[in-house]
């Protein structure tokens, strides 16, 4: 699914355009001179789905070069071993999300207590994966003529990393589980998730005024994006929760 001249939305379960196996997050692809990147890699029961997806808009695997994960969480980093054995690609993460995506901690990517409050079946299973390159704050993965900037915006987790591409004028941002359209978050009664540097990161991406909003689930944003983090903002300043997306 043509996004823009460069991005394209390739994967999405239950919680976004059913265009994949139903546990995946949204997976983005950018198509850059130097090879194609992807924003997140699925939860990996299945990456059919996404490759049928990406062949049908007559984009070329073997251009494939990266995976770029937004945080750790089984629906968004759980493909990657697979992406990375099939295509040679290499994963990219924050130091916090490389350690578990590397060991396979399914507690600390809170795989166990998902299975118990009923969204993963009992028989999923992570598979570890290397990650080759740790990000951080102000990094510029470049891949051809494009590049993104890595922004740090834990809240929703620890490790959580959001990226800024520039294209043709416009700033698409990819921020993974840190704010929907409408101004909503994905606050869950998980170890790592931390309401006042939720609060934080929300306060920095409403700062970028960003074109479009290209979240990790739900509808995204095209143009405008700024609006939907600027309500989010709004309502915290005003001492309130935003609305949860679950």
């Amino acid at each position: 699914m043509r996004l823009s001249e460069r991005i394209y939305l390739v994967g999405g379960g239950t919680l976004g355009f059913g265009i994949s196996h139903e546990l995946d997050c949204h997976v983005y692809l950018i198509d850059g001179s130097g090879g194609m990147v992807l924003i997140d890699s699925g939860a990996g029961v299945t990456i059919e789905p996404i490759i049928r997806n990406i062949q049908r808009d007559g984009l070329d695997l073997r251009r494939l070069k990266n995976v770029l994960l937004t945080h750790a969480h089984a629906d968004h980093a759980g493909a990657a071993f697979e992406w990375r054995k099939r295509f040679g690609a290499v994963v990219a993460a924050s130091k916090e999300a490389a350690e578990y995506v590397r060991n396979g901690d399914e507690e600390k990517i809170s795989l166990a207590v998902a299975k118990r409050g009923g969204f993963y079946p009992k028989d999923y299973a992570f598979h570890a994966c290397p990650v080759e390159r740790v990000l951080a704050e102000g990094d510029r993965f470049k891949f051809g003529d494009l590049e993104l900037e890595v922004i740090e915006t834990p809240g929703h987790c620890s490790g959580m990393l959001s990226f800024v591409l520039k294209e043709q004028g416009q700033r698409v941002l990819f921020d993974g589980d840190t704010v929907f359209h409408d101004g909503k978050l994905l606050i869950t009664n998980v170890w790592d998730c931390d309401l006042q540097e939720y609060v934080g990161s929300i306060q920095k991406l409403a700062a970028l005024k960003v074109d479009a909003l290209l979240p990790g689930h739900l509808t995204v944003s095209l143009s405008q994006g700024a609006r939907h983090i600027q309500k989010a903002w709004d309502t915290l300043q005003g001492l309130a929760v935003p609305p949860n997306i679950i």
